[in-house]
């Protein structure tokens, strides 16, 4: 494998970059009209153009990837995490073109990205299940029938979505009968499909993650868990690992929980198996990532690992570089997502940046797609760079981020850093006894972060 064709852009692209280089990796790198400046651009061997900004004639354009793909005489592709990553068709295409897909299995992405497909293979695996529908509802009288069965509160879910996106809490049937149509309409503009289903809302819950590893050989590894329950819009904010709020017993039973299911559907290369954790640490299957995880950065902190090193070996046929008796987690670490949005809000704000300081230190990685004058355009997702802090505990990191915090500034854009800075000294983060409601109860507590 001499040559690799990233199908992603920004932090990421810039990140497998750098562990292609360190292998002596030639890279391929694709831009939209909008992403021209990027550092990620000038960093790879070689770049193309690939379209005007919006996605569908860009970063989601198969024909043009693929064309490229065949032009630079490229061996693989790796799709990053978003866009295309979860298509199974496009894994399918790029496989039967002669380019080798650093990922699973077409017929495992296509499994694990239909959500009822992927309960129906976790409960025949033995794990546990939130309750809801055991298929589509496809009509807002069957979603209510079904909803009222499980009880209120509920999720009404996208069947072939993720990232939080295609998802709408429900407290009752008016609210399900008011957002079935639009949810329905999303999905479909998002994913492609309109398939919709209902799920129990576990509520007070925490949101848990665990990262499996597998080879071509039946070999599977877990990477220990991170927490993962700081978030927006029911996408993820601030992210930890290990996830030390967890009794032992629990965070084992979720880790071998994992691998069994990785094992039981001939998983390989990087999958991420996430489960909502009661109060009384009751866990359940939410989904499974069948990619790069965006909070990958943390598991390799405290692991020691490269991970998207282990995805080309793995994507090459080779074994495991380590068995799970010789994976340790030896730091801590803490993922915060620097969003060009409003801190209270969370709306995009897109922009000029004017000032950029996110400086690497020891304790400090920083994985960022922009650099000083360069702009946020309102075409992708608007994180602009991931700060992984990490120490010897959890304490010890959360006083680490303090400190960088006061010195990272980005100018010409509002971002989410003053939020952050409010987290970091409240009593309800540092115990780390938080939900996934912990942003709401901060800010409907304290008011807009200064």
């Amino acid at each position: 494998m001499k040559k690799i064709l990233i199908a992603n852009r920004g932090e990421i692209a810039l990140r497998i970059i750098h562990t292609c280089k360190q292998m002596g990796i030639e890279t391929v790198a694709v831009y939209s009209d909008a992403d021209v400046g990027l550092p990620y651009v000038q960093a790879a061997t070689k770049a193309r153009r690939i379209g005007e900004p919006p996605v569908q004639k860009s970063y989601l354009n198969v024909e043009e990837l693929l064309r490229i793909s065949h032009e630079e005489k490229v061996d693989a592709i790796h799709p990053g995490y978003g866009f295309l990553s979860e298509n199974s068709a496009f894994a399918k295409r790029a496989i039967d073109e002669g380019f080798c897909f650093i990922g699973p299995s077409p017929e495992i992405i296509s499994m694990m990205g239909d959500k009822i497909a992927a309960r129906a293979a976790m409960k025949e695996a033995g794990v546990p299940v939130v309750p809801g529908s055991e298929g589509d509802v496809t009509s807002v009288e069957e979603a209510c029938k079904v909803a009222s069965l499980i009880g209120y509160p509920v999720m009404l879910k996208a069947s072939g979505g993720g990232g939080g996106i295609g998802m709408v809490r429900c407290d009752n049937e008016e609210a399900v009968k008011q957002v079935y149509a639009s949810t329905k309409a999303r999905a479909k503009a998002y994913f492609g499909q309109e398939g919709m289903f209902i799920e129990k809302l576990i509520t007070n819950a925490k949101h848990i993650e665990v990262q499996v590893f597998g080879d071509q050989h039946g070999n599977v590894v877990h990477l220990f868990e991170r927490d993962c329950s700081v978030q927006r819009r029911n996408q993820k904010v601030i992210e930890e690992a290990p996830a030390l709020s967890l009794k032992e017993s629990t965070r084992q039973a979720m880790q071998n929980q994992a691998v069994q299911a990785a094992k039981a559907i001939g998983y390989y290369n990087a999958g991420t198996v996430e489960f909502i954790v009661d109060e009384d640490e009751n866990f359940y299957f939410l989904e499974m990532n069948t990619r790069l995880q965006v909070e990958h950065p943390i598991t390799e902190q405290i692991a020691g690992v490269d991970l998207v090193k282990w995805q080309i070996l793995a994507a090459r046929g080779e074994k495991l570089p380590r068995l799970q008796e010789e994976i340790a987690a030896n730091n801590y670490a803490i993922e915060f997502r620097i969003y060009a949005e409003d801190p209270f809000t969370f709306l995009p704000a897109p922009g000029k940046i004017t000032g950029y300081h996110l400086p690497e230190r020891t304790y400090a990685r920083v994985d960022s797609g922009y650099s000083d004058m360069n702009a946020v355009t309102p075409f992708y997702d608007p994180m602009i760079a991931k700060v992984i802090i990490t120490g010897r505990t959890r304490s010890n990191a959360i006083e680490l981020a303090k400190s960088y915090f006061t010195e990272a500034v980005v100018e010409g854009i509002k971002t989410n850093i003053p939020l952050f800075k409010q987290l970091l000294n409240e009593e309800l983060y540092e115990k780390g006894t938080y939900n996934t409601s912990l942003l709401s109860t901060v800010l409907n507590k304290g008011g807009a972060p200064q």
